[in-house]
């Protein structure tokens, strides 16, 4: 099959995809499968044949965010940034977090990125620009060490 870059208008006896699907906290990554997958069955195009397979699946996560080392990384953010954060539900589900938070439900997670608004995260054309980058270096190095002090 030619890539998509070199693909001319014409039809392909045979083609494939990959779909990952992010879902939202409380919802289970078995249940968001089988939706999708009754979705692509039941609006196949005429003639097609579909076939879905499940390769993985992954629970998605929501963090309960308060307590001392939330308040820490919010104090960090402010410092380093010069204004409060605001707090926002974002992402979807990346699978070992779900496990991580499943085998030390007592852990404080808290995942950060470092992302400006032109960062096309997970894209072919993603970028980091420098200045970001070194506001979040100052910030992680402060949360850590406000997390150090933590007893």
């Amino acid at each position: 099959m030619p890539s998509s870059a070199r693909a001319s208008n014409t039809l392909q006896p045979t083609s494939r995809a990959k779909v990952s699907l992010r879902i939202a906290p409380g919802q289970p990554a078995a249940e968001a499968f089988t939706a999708l997958r009754e979705h692509l069955l039941a609006n196949v195009p005429w003639g097609a044949q579909v076939e879905v397979t499940q390769k993985e699946l992954g629970e998605a996560f929501a963090a309960d965010v308060d307590g001392p080392a939330y308040d820490a990384a919010r104090a960090a953010f402010a410092d380093a940034w010069g204004t409060a954060p605001v707090d926002m539900g974002i992402g979807g589900s990346i699978p070992f977090i779900a496990e991580f938070a499943e085998i030390f439900p007592d852990a404080a997670i808290l995942v950060t990125g470092v992302e400006d608004p032109d960062t096309r995260a997970h894209g072919a054309d993603e970028s980091l620009h420098l200045g970001e980058f070194a506001t979040v270096c100052l910030a992680e190095a402060l949360l850590l060490e406000r997390l150090g002090g933590l007893r």
